[in-house]
């Protein structure tokens, strides 16, 4: 008799441009079991990344804050798990206590890398070898394989999201925005991690202003954690302004006035995105939007946008990447000559 289809769990990361790059891996494991069931168990802020994959049967909100072990809590979860009947658990986070509710659930097979020493919370546990593996993507896509596979044999393909065009609709109605005849060029400004990855203020508004003076339309979006920085950007317009420092009918501000969700159905609805590395950045590449995405301290060798009409602007310089929330130098150079012409360019390289 053939063994049934699993049923898997996923252990999601807590970053959203992770849980955009930890796709390929359902897409793997769904071609290796078609008949397979996939939950995932993710924080609640990325439950909208997984809304919009292919291969998800449910999302688990995981309901654990950031740092705390809660040891009873996570005892308390497994136990729902446990019920289950998870044949594999792929616990995608590196932390100890991220691999314990599935070893607490006994589900029989556990999958991920040592991290911080996992030895017996795992049982098939793998070695990273970040020389053999240098991108994100590729180390979430491997553990769909069995372990010990040939390099040339494990193939990853690029994450894709589905926008739910229903809930774009409704989106574009209710904030009054169209699509046509003027093409939306969509700026997403904010970068979690830190001062450090994000291109400033004044560039963001020196290019908007180009870009609708050639007819395009600009919104802005963002999370509300993004408000300091999308106000800066309107401010440096209103400067230049004309003495009424009256903003252009073609920019809407849309920072803090979506959902994830939302913000990545309107990404899908762009002629082109420009974005610092961040969460929107990977959701942007996985929706297959023409995107210029601006690199400083991080690094487009590890996190790169998997997307054929990706460019990746940056400049080459001696202390980048740097992987620092705020410049060590106090130049901030890998950013401050990333100008807005360069920038340009590369829009209209992507027309």
């Amino acid at each position: 008799m053939p063994s049934p289809e699993p049923r898997i769990l996923i252990i999601a990361p807590s970053w959203v441009g992770d849980a955009v790059l930890a796709e390929p891996l359902t897409a793997l494991l769904k071609a290796r079991y078609p008949h397979s069931v996939i939950d995932v168990f993710a924080p609640v802020w990325c439950a909208p990344v997984y809304a919009r994959m292919r291969h998800i049967h449910r999302i688990i909100e995981n309901p654990l804050p950031h740092g705390p072990l809660r040891w009873r809590q996570r005892r308390t979860l497994a136990q729902r798990f446990a019920v289950t009947n998870y044949t594999h658990a792929f616990v995608l986070p590196n932390s100890w206590k991220s691999a314990l509710i599935p070893y607490f659930a006994r589900i029989p097979q556990r999958i991920g890398y040592t991290g911080e020493a996992r030895f017996k919370l795992l049982n098939d546990r793998r070695t990273l070898l970040p020389k053999l593996f240098p991108r994100l993507v590729d180390r979430f896509a491997a553990l769909a394989y069995p372990a010990g596979t040939a390099l040339d044999k494990i193939k990853v393909p690029a994450p894709v999201l589905v926008p739910r065009q229903d809930l774009q609709h409704a989106a574009l109605e209710t904030l009054r925005l169209s699509i046509s005849p003027m093409p939306v060029v969509v700026f997403c400004p904010g970068a979690e991690y830190g001062s450090a990855k994000r291109w400033p203020s004044e560039y963001f508004a020196e290019l908007a202003q180009r870009l609708i003076r050639e007819g395009m339309a600009v919104w802005l979006v963002g999370s509300p954690k993004d408000r300091p920085i999308a106000d800066q950007i309107i401010a440096a317009i209103q400067l230049s302004a004309p003495s009424s420092n009256a903003l252009p009918a073609q920019l809407h501000d849309l920072v803090g006035r979506t959902d994830l969700g939302t913000a990545a159905d309107l990404i899908a609805a762009a002629r082109v995105v420009v974005s610092n590395d961040s969460g929107l950045m990977h959701i942007a590449a996985a929706l297959n939007v023409s995107l210029v995405a601006l690199f400083g301290s991080s690094s487009s060798a590890y996190t790169p946008p998997l997307s054929p009409r990706a460019r990746i602007a940056s400049i080459d310089i001696e202390c980048s990447p740097c992987f620092r929330r705020e410049c060590p130098r106090k130049h901030f150079r890998c950013m401050r000559e990333l100008t807005p012409q360069m920038v340009y360019q590369h829009i209209v390289a992507l027309r």
